[in-house]
């Protein structure tokens, strides 16, 4: 017996990545959210010693048997908290995680409180990954459209405007003839009624 099939380092290497980025999201958040549902069943039995503790004056902790069979979420409401993990891209993974870590911390939940909680966290993600999809859209379509507008002022620009070739009235030409100046303001239009 070789040393090297003792600790298989005849395996394939790229095991890992044979796996889809999508499930592999939904694992880890399911892994955290049952890693957090412990965690609460943890700090809720600890809580209830330290109630009992104060009420009686005794520490019995060391008698209590605590069940094997913890809180665990319903199957249906599993399906649905793995849906929506299939909707997080892996980049915000970790972000997510990270968030749904201080939303427990903050609001110390009980077991049951937890999947609310990550629920939550998931659809705060959902709305800002579409948010950022919704303006990576108009950013794209303002950059097109601003390509097209550009040819516009490229043609506006070839236009000449040239001042000696003008119908505007002036002051300057009332005032080289001498004329009393018509009563409108100069830095409007002239507006004629045609009849």
């Amino acid at each position: 017996m070789s040393l090297a099939s003792w600790f298989r380092w005849n395996e394939p290497p790229n095991r890992i990545s044979q796996r889809n980025p999508t499930e592999m999201v939904v694992e880890t958040l399911m892994m955290e959210l049952s890693w957090q549902i412990k965690q609460a069943e943890k700090q809720q039995r600890e809580r209830e010693n330290e109630y009992r503790k104060i009420k009686t004056g005794v520490d019995y902790g060391w008698l209590v048997s605590y069940p094997k069979q913890s809180y665990d979420i319903s199957p249906g409401e599993r399906l649905q908290l793995e849906d929506m993990c299939t909707k997080i891209h892996p980049s915000y993974c970790g972000p997510v995680i990270l968030r749904f870590r201080q939303v427990v911390a903050e609001y110390e939940p009980e077991a049951q409180e937890v999947s609310r909680l990550f629920r939550s966290v998931l659809q705060e993600a959902a709305e800002k990954i579409k948010e950022e999809e919704e303006a990576k859209k108009l950013a794209k379509q303002w950059n097109t459209k601003n390509r097209t507008s550009l040819s516009l002022t490229t043609f506006k620009s070839r236009s000449r405007i040239s001042p000696f070739i003008s119908d505007i009235k002036t002051i300057s030409e009332d005032v080289e003839r001498g004329t009393q100046p018509n009563r409108r303001v100069w830095s409007m239009p002239e507006f004629r009624n045609t009849k």
